[in-house]
């Protein structure tokens, strides 16, 4: 078997703001393998100024992985000498399945490849001025989303509440479902008032309120909310400096102490389909819900991350809208109705080893 990489610049349709900036590009990098049979593809999913491993020496890494692929997975040699690079590990899990599949794209068989079920997701809402976001409520609502995510902390707290009372004044909590991510906006301070201004909303959740790494904070906020909080960057990086052997001690620790309501999944981040079946095993022990979401992969990964999803079998709406923001994302099977995630089995994949 062989392996490279390419790199791959991903083109938003429209710049879209974040509480860390507005983004206009994003790299990513896809693992290809071949041998006699085929290929199997995996995207290793970097997140600049946010994944552990957006590092200097992140192609030279994936040289390595490409240079000693034949490790393989069987024995974890190969994930495990990868745990600081948890967007690789992704890559890699991804790529060894597509290989190992009849149809490299269908990493997960399920009614959902097949075209006979659909994941509930939530309508995400940019970062921007009021016109904008209102424009975008306004569009999801249209496409008959029953859950909406809303990001704030860019512009004015003010007008953030007037924008999501404007949907309340139309639709109560039973009718769509509001949740909201700070992204670590808020100061320590100031949150708790502002999660009980949020919470006359009726409001799901709110991610991330302060900025990872503030744990005692943190469990205090989760202690006192009146409002369900989300932890979501935090879970980023959660392993020892040296690993030696995995890191579920720390993540056990991260949720004895800070006592989430929920948490958010995001493999390209926190180590692929491994590292979020610990993170959910965890979750479940210490009485936390969770979902998964997408980190702005192509639509190679958020294939992966959505057939994956399937399999868990969660209630909740999941964070899988990411695939329509690019105008050269690849052409795929995937695509967004009535607020729900679809898999078109007629539909070919445009992707070129």
């Amino acid at each position: 078997m062989k392996a490279n990489f390419k790199k791959h610049i991903l083109n938003f349709k429209r710049p879209s703001g974040t509480s860390r900036g507005v983004l206009k590009t994003k790299e990513t990098y896809f693992l290809i393998l071949k041998n006699d049979e085929g290929f199997g593809v995996g995207e290793c999913g970097l997140l600049r100024g946010l994944s552990v491993d957006d590092r200097p020496d992140y192609e030279t890494k994936l040289e390595w992985v490409c240079e000693n692929i034949a490790l393989g997975l069987s024995e974890e040699s190969l994930y495990e000498a990868l745990t600081e690079f948890p967007s690789i590990q992704f890559g890699v899990e991804t790529a060894f399945k597509s290989i190992n599949s009849k149809n490299p794209f269908e990493i997960f068989s399920s009614e959902f490849t097949r075209g006979e079920a659909v994941i509930p997701i939530n309508g995400l809402v940019w970062m921007g001025d009021k016109a904008f976001m209102k424009e975008q409520i306004s569009e999801k609502l249209k496409q008959d989303f029953t859950c909406i995510k809303m990001k704030i902390g860019a512009i004015d707290f003010k007008t953030e509440l007037e924008l999501l009372k404007s949907i309340r004044k139309e639709f109560s909590a039973s009718e769509v479902e509001l949740r909201v991510d700070a992204n670590g906006a808020f100061a320590p301070k100031e949150a708790l008032e502002k999660l009980k201004v949020l919470s006359d909303l009726q409001l799901h959740s709110i991610e991330q309120p302060i900025k990872q790494g503030q744990w005692q904070e943190m469990a205090r906020l989760c202690e006192e909310t009146p409002l369900p909080i989300a932890l979501d960057e935090e879970l980023i990086g959660v392993f020892p400096a040296r690993p030696a052997g995995g890191s579920e001690e720390e993540k056990s620790r991260l949720l004895d102490t800070i006592k989430p309501q929920y948490i958010i999944l995001k493999p390209s981040l926190i180590g692929g389909f491994r590292g979020s079946d610990t993170w959910i095993n965890l979750a479940e022990k210490h009485n936390a819900g969770w979902w998964l979401t997408s980190a702005l992969e192509s639509n190679v990964g958020l294939n992966a991350i959505a057939q994956y999803t399937f399999t868990k079998n969660s209630n909740l709406p999941q964070g899988l809208g990411t695939g329509s923001l690019y105008t050269n994302n690849i052409d795929s099977p995937l695509e967004i109705s009535r607020g729900a995630l679809h898999y078109d089995p007629s539909v070919a994949w445009d992707f070129q080893v």
